[in-house]
This record gives structure tokens, C-alpha cells and sequence, in this order.
């Protein structure tokens, strides 16, 4: 699996619960695009609208090399999930009010594919907990590289 984009802020922002892998209904200078690392997950999210999943804000780059049939950068796309799938994402997020965010981007068997989370909100007291500790992590293993 070759990583494409990962949305680093949904690691910040949101507590993961749970994690599903999807793939994304793509046209062919997109896919260009997406293969190029010309993606952007800033402010992205997942609905479920009419029993199928749509992705919206994921910002592909217009193909450099694209004609006059390049893709809009902004559109919405749909993504790719079992019937099954869709149904638990769906009551998961009306009954608990959780988000569906996407965690990565990456290319599987040659096909792009999306890591969705299934996400709450963080309050601002987590978010200080979460880099008080990986501050922690990173001054004891730098006390552990000098140690050795």
C-alpha cells in the first residue's frame, strides 16, 4: 500500500472509534492527480445521504497535464461501501452524533482508496491532554537516545 495524503488534523480534532476502508468513485485525471500526491483532506467529511455515501471538501488538483476534460478539484464524490456498511455508518451517525472523516488516502492493488473514521469531537481540554502527552513520549525518548 502506497500512502497518498493523510489528514493529520483529524487525529487532533477527533477521537477515533473506529476505522473503514472504502473506495472512491474517480475519474481518470483525477486518479492522475491523486497518484501525483496532489490532495488536500483539510476540512473534508462524509455523509450518508439516501442510502449512499458522498465525500465532500477533498480538494484533488486539476491533472497538469489534463486536457479540456479535467475534473472540477471540489466536487463531490461518491464512495464506494457494502449496503451493510452504509446502514451502521448511517444509524451510527443520526443515534450518537458522531462524524465519518477521512483518515488517509492511499492507493491498494492500483485502485484509490479512502480510511474513513468514525470520529467525536474532541473538547479543548483533550486536545491539551493529547499534546501534553506525545510532548512527554517525545522527551522520554529522547532521554532514552541519549541514554544509549
Amino acid at each position: 500500500m502506497k500512502e497518498l495524503a493523510k489528514n493529520r488534523k483529524a487525529f487532533y480534532n477527533f477521537q477515533v472509534l473506529e476505522k473503514i476502508e472504502a473506495g472512491i468513485a474517480l475519474i481518470g485525471t483525477e486518479v492522475k492527480s491523486c497518484r501525483a500526491h496532489n490532495i488536500s483532506t483539510a476540512d473534508s467529511f462524509a455523509r450518508i445521504e439516501n442510502g449512499e455515501a458522498f465525500l465532500y471538501n477533498v480538494h484533488i488538483n486539476e491533472y497538469d497535464h489534463g486536457n479540456r476534460h479535467n475534473h472540477d478539484p471540489i466536487r463531490v464524490r461518491k464512495l464506494l461501501l457494502k449496503k451493510s456498511e452504509i446502514r451502521k455508518l448511517a444509524t451510527a451517525t443520526l443515534a450518537k452524533g458522531l462524524t465519518l472523516v477521512p483518515l488517509s488516502f492511499y492507493l491498494k492493488k492500483g485502485r484509490v482508496k479512502v480510511t474513513l473514521g468514525l470520529c467525536r469531537g474532541k473538547s479543548k481540554g483533550d486536545k491539551r491532554e493529547t499534546v501534553r502527552k506525545r510532548e512527554a513520549e517525545r522527551e522520554m525518548r529522547k532521554v532514552m537516545k541519549m541514554k544509549s
